[in-house]
């Protein structure tokens, strides 16, 4: 067993652990973190993205003591005294889900892009969220949702403007 003491959501937790065990284990079995899915075990599919000390990681490819000292934010610790940050929100205004198996690791990979580029184009979402695989909802309500969060399509600031499915502004203005 090795001891480690990590932050995660901002509680500090110290603990023994078996040093193989992968940090989604960890997160999911020992912390009862379960937003954060079990996709692929391979850092193939990105459903276990979690934000490790400012940058995004896949949990399935991160043992648990290799957290040790680090900062883990899970998409569960996203939300502040139960209210949604706009990422979050939009991924629901949007319908950036279907089945919502993807989603807590297409949020933390859009909110490490809208971190680094907060008013990306939606090329840009495409080329930060290519690590993470979605099996139903064809990309472009989650696109639309990370514009949207950044101001784009119905977001913050986007005024009376519509929007194509590609993100693209259309240059006639909605009730016009």
């Amino acid at each position: 067993m090795t001891h480690i003491t990590v932050n995660v959501d901002g509680t500090t937790y110290e603990d023994d652990v078996e040093p193989r065990l992968l940090l989604v284990h960890y997160l999911r079995d020992r912390l009862g973190l379960t937003g954060t899915p079990i996709g692929c075990d391979t850092s193939n599919c990105g459903a276990c993205t979690v934000d490790l000390d400012g940058a995004t990681a896949k949990s399935c490819s991160v043992l648990a003591v290799q957290a040790d000292g680090c900062a883990v934010t899970t998409v569960q610790g996203l939300a502040k005294d139960g209210e949604w940050t706009p990422l979050q929100r939009a991924f629901h205004e949007q319908h950036g889900l279907q089945c919502g198996y993807c989603t807590p690791g297409m949020i933390m990979a859009a909110r490490d892009l809208l971190r680094e580029n907060p008013h990306p184009t939606a090329e840009e979402v495409r080329g930060a969220l290519e690590g993470n695989l979605c099996r139903c909802t064809g990309y472009q309500n989650i696109v639309r949702a990370v514009l949207a969060a950044a101001g784009g399509p119905d977001g913050p600031g986007s005024g009376d403007h519509a929007w194509d499915a590609s993100g693209a502004q259309v240059t006639e203005e909605v009730g016009a």
